[in-house]
């Protein structure tokens, strides 16, 4: 297993840091894992001695070098080995390389190629401890609300998802959807979702709002990277207010990762 890891500045100073507190809580997988981590992020798990003497931890150049450059290139190899299997990219809202072009490229590749891209701390340490076959000890899906988000060329994509992994999302306290998304999804079962508008008349800013209040603290959202997107900016409000919330919040990307986290979770559950 390939992983990729970097953090913001802010969330890898100190021993308290959410990429400590990721590393601590998951050291037995990372620990068997071949990692590529960008330089300010290797040097802080030196550093904290978060994972002594790793023999495959590789350090990346620094980001203003090129690492995230680096990283995105190794999501996107065919190379035998060299792939990265994940991207771990523990993201501060307010630091504005994120949204540098390394950064958002990372992310698009990662979805065009179906690999998780894990951006909140919930999220990292959900996937990791569903490697190892459980469940976060916090994660109570009957006490949670997921989102359900597709763009166009992804709803009957999202409505086979929804019906495949039916009794493991049946297992959510609510679930709200956007727009047509929403529609179509109710035809699975009456009143199974909530709707909210659609994206580009609210329906992102809706579940964003719901994000930061602590009302739904999961999101499945199909995006589609290949179309020109006129209401980027409500996507871009959605994923920061993710970030915001990150302890909290799990977000993923697209239908490939979206299907391996619902088998992983469909095992641990005991589904």
């Amino acid at each position: 297993m390939n992983i990729g890891l970097a953090a913001s500045r802010s969330l890898r100073q100190g021993a308290r840091s959410d990429l400590m507190r990721l590393v601590r809580r998951n050291r037995a997988v990372l620990g068997k894992a071949t990692l590529f981590a960008v330089g300010g992020t290797a040097d802080a798990l030196q550093r904290g001695k978060a994972l002594p003497d790793h023999p495959r931890l590789h350090r990346l150049q620094r980001g203003f070098e090129g690492g995230l450059m680096s990283m995105v290139a190794r999501v996107v190899t065919p190379e035998a080995g060299q792939a990265l299997d994940l991207v771990i990219y523990l993201i501060d809202p307010n630091d504005p390389t994120s949204i540098f072009p390394e950064a958002q490229a990372l992310k698009r590749q990662c979805v065009v190629h179906g690999k998780p891209f894990l951006s909140t701390f919930a999220g990292a340490d959900e996937w990791l401890s569903l490697m190892a076959g459980r469940l976060p000890r916090e994660c109570d899906f009957s006490r949670e609300t997921v989102a359900l988000i597709a763009h166009d060329r992804h709803k009957r994509t999202m409505v086979a998802f929804a019906r495949r992994h039916f009794a493991l999302l049946s297992r959510f306290r609510a679930r709200v959807a956007t727009g047509t998304t929403g529609a179509r999804l109710n035809r699975i079962r009456s009143n199974w979702v909530v709707p909210m508008l659609s994206g580009p008349l609210g329906g992102d800013a809706q579940i964003a709002s719901m994000l930061l209040d602590g009302a739904c603290s999961r999101v499945i959202f199909f995006e589609d990277p290949h179309v020109a997107r006129q209401h980027e900016a409500d996507i871009q409000l959605l994923e920061r207010a993710a970030r915001v919330a990150g302890a909290k919040v799990v977000c993923l990307n697209d239908p490939v990762t979206a299907d391996r986290w619902a088998r992983l979770a469909s095992a641990a559950t005991g589904l």
